[in-house]
Formats: structure tokens, C-alpha cells, sequence
């Protein structure tokens, strides 16, 4: 068992339990019924190859078009930081899954991947959340798209996008997020390190060690810390056998920790305080990569800020909803580009949610 996990499911709305079935995820709205007419057998689904600009950069993504007699529900999907590009397997269940329910999906090519041009800038958040939102703007003009119940789903660090990219577009209808820690970035890295070392049977000297040594460079690029006490922690720690799974650079005057110092400043509880529409968080109760626990008491104790937010934590399941993947290939960076949901009740919640919120309503074309 990792350092910190939830031993069973649970479905909730901040500051209230709700009952154990899925189809109660909102307890305010019942479940609407299928439309008079309304046939879910042999739906086809169309796929629209998109191009649409975000500043300068011109992104390229794929729509999944459900062919139906009405403008159609959307959900732009943002990138986890190792699936970059639109082809790769955890984007797999979002075109396998929505489109037969009656949801289009679209999914691009990050910045400066694919057939996307732009410069990458994993720590500009807020660059790679107003590039979703062009995608969103761009499908609001599709007239096979209901402009009114467009929303969107990231993972990981997709998963603050979404958040973050729903608090600065108030045309978002929802917004769901997997995954997605409501820490800081290096409180969570902190803590995915801590179980990396653990995982690989490091004692916890060395995980004490590991962790000084993360904390001496986050503290110099906040500026709290200055060069040579920090440097001199970084030095000591890369002479250890295990540095090279601690994601830290031998030199503070790495470029890479000017990125760091932008990503590290991420709050994602204030974009989620911002947010007007409902919400979807989900959690593997065995996501060795984030403080599940600290996430959840964290959404708890700013529950006055937003009742509008759907908690659920899937027993057993990891950071990629997977139920099946090895401790030692869940941490391996070279795998996590092949990760790719396979849990059930994951598959259960996201279908039922967006039912509860009527989103899934079919109605085919004659």
C-alpha cells in the first residue's frame, strides 16, 4: 500500500455523503429520462479533423462527432504532462465512451507537439488553459455543437487546466477533473517522490534526504533560500544513488527551474473558488503521484466556496483510473505515456455524472 490511500469508494458532495450508487451523484436534479424517440443502438460517430489558433500558435485536434437530430453536448479534453498528443492511449475512453452517449470530444495536439505549432510551456498554466478555451470558442461556432453545454476534462495536470480554464471562461457549462491535486505543484512532487523512493525500497533516511534537498531548490526559486545553501543541498543529494528519480537538476542555473518557479506559484484552490459551474473530481485511492487525503481535506475546508463541486474516490484505482498497472511501472516516467484508464467504476461515475446533469440525451438523425 502507498504511503497515503483510501481503502474504499466513496461518492460525495462537499459536506454531505451521498448514497453508495452512482445515479445519486446529484441529489438536487433527478436523473432525466430519455427523450421521446430517443434511440441509443447503432449511434454513428463521425470524425472532423480541426485547426484553430491560440495567440500565434496554430493547434491541430480531432473532433468525435455524435451524429444525432440536435446540436450535441462537448467536452474539449487538456493534456496530462506526459500525453501530449491527441493519438495517445489515455484519450482512448474519451472518444470510445462520450460519442455513443451523445457528447462530442474534442481532442488536440498540445503546443508544440503533433501538428501543433507554439512554443511548449509546461509551466504557463495559464497559456495552456486559454489554449482549451480557444478550442472551446471554436466549437461554439460548429453549429452541430450546443454552445450552451460545452465543458472540460483534463487529468492530472489537465485536470487543474480544467479547473483553471472554467474560471476564466464563463461560457463553461462543467468542468471534471482526475487526478488533479489541490496542492501546490511541489507539495505534490514532494509527496510523489516520497513514494518513488519508497516503492523502490529506499529507506527513509534517504526519502528525508531526497525530500531537504527538493525543498532547499523550491525554496531558492521562490526566493527564499539563497544560491550557495541551496546549491550546496542539491550537491549533497546528487552524489546519492536514487537522484536521478527525484526530478531535480544538478545546477540551480538550469533553465528548467525557471519553468519551475512559474508552475510551482499554481494554486489551484483559487481557480477553483472562481469556478460557477458544476464540477467533477475524481480520485484512484491508490495515486501514487497525489495526496489524495491532503487534496480531499483541502476541497473540505473550502466547501463554503463552492457547493456546486462532485467528489469521487475509486477504490484501488491509480493516478491513471487504472487498476491493473504495477507499482514500479506506475512510477516509471518511460510508461506513463502508455497509461490508460481501465477502471469500471471510473468509466460509471463520469457516465453517471453527466447524466445527472443532462448531458446525455440522444436523438438521431433521420
Amino acid at each position: 500500500m502507498l504511503g497515503r490511500s483510501l481503502s474504499s469508494c466513496c461518492l460525495l458532495v462537499l459536506g454531505a455523503v451521498l448514497p453508495g450508487t452512482a445515479t445519486a451523484l446529484d441529489e438536487q436534479r433527478p436523473i432525466p429520462a430519455p427523450a421521446a424517440g430517443d434511440d441509443l443502438r447503432g449511434l454513428s460517430v463521425v470524425r472532423v479533423e480541426e485547426t484553430f489558433h491560440s495567440g500565434t500558435a496554430e493547434l491541430s485536434g480531432t473532433l468525435y462527432l455524435p451524429v444525432v437530430s440536435a446540436r450535441v453536448p462537448a467536452v474539449v479534453a487538456f493534456h496530462s504532462a506526459s500525453s501530449p498528443n491527441r493519438e495517445q492511449p489515455l484519450y482512448d475512453h474519451l472518444r470510445q465512451m462520450l460519442p455513443p452517449l451523445g457528447i462530442a470530444v474534442f481532442v488536440y495536439d498540445r503546443r508544440g507537439s503533433g501538428k501543433s505549432s507554439g512554443r511548449p510551456n509546461q509551466g504557463n498554466y495559464e497559456a495552456l488553459a486559454d489554449d482549451g478555451i480557444a478550442a472551446q470558442q471554436m466549437l461554439a461556432q460548429d453549429t452541430r455543437i450546443d454552445p450552451k453545454r460545452l465543458g472540460f476534462w483534463g487529468l492530472s495536470q489537465g485536470g487543474w487546466l480544467s479547473l483553471l480554464a472554467a474560471s476564466r471562461s464563463p461560457a463553461t457549462a462543467f468542468a471534471i477533473a482526475i487526478s488533479a491535486p489541490m496542492t501546490t505543484p511541489d507539495v505534490q512532487m514532494n509527496f510523489a517522490v516520497a513514494n518513488i523512493l519508497r516503492i523502490k525500497g529506499y529507506p527513509q533516511g534517504d526519502i528525508d534526504t531526497a525530500i531537504a534537498a527538493r525543498e532547499a531548490a523550491d525554496d531558492f526559486v521562490r526566493g527564499r533560500l539563497d544560491r550557495v545553501t541551496a546549491q550546496k543541498r542539491l550537491d549533497a543529494a546528487a552524489t546519492r544513488p536514487w537522484f536521478d528519480l527525484i526530478y531535480l537538476h544538478r545546477s540551480l542555473d538550469d533553465p528548467a527551474y525557471a519553468g519551475w518557479a512559474q508552475a510551482i506559484r499554481n494554486d489551484p484552490l483559487a481557480a477553483l473558488r472562481s469556478v460557477k459551474c458544476p464540477i467533477l473530481i475524481v480520485y484512484g485511492a491508490s495515486d501514487p503521484w497525489v495526496p489524495v487525503k491532503a487534496s480531499l481535506d483541502a476541497l473540505n475546508a473550502n466547501a463554503s466556496q463552492n457547493h456546486n463541486i462532485v467528489l469521487a474516490v475509486v477504490a484501488g484505482a491509480d493516478h491513471d483510473m487504472n487498476l491493473s498497472t504495477p507499482l514500479n511501472t506506475q512510477i516509471d516516467p518511460s510508461a506513463l505515456s502508455a497509461a490508460a484508464p481501465d477502471s469500471a467504476e471510473y468509466f460509471g461515475v463520469i457516465a453517471s455524472w453527466l447524466t445527472a446533469r443532462g448531458l446525455v440525451r440522444l436523438r438521431h438523425a433521420p
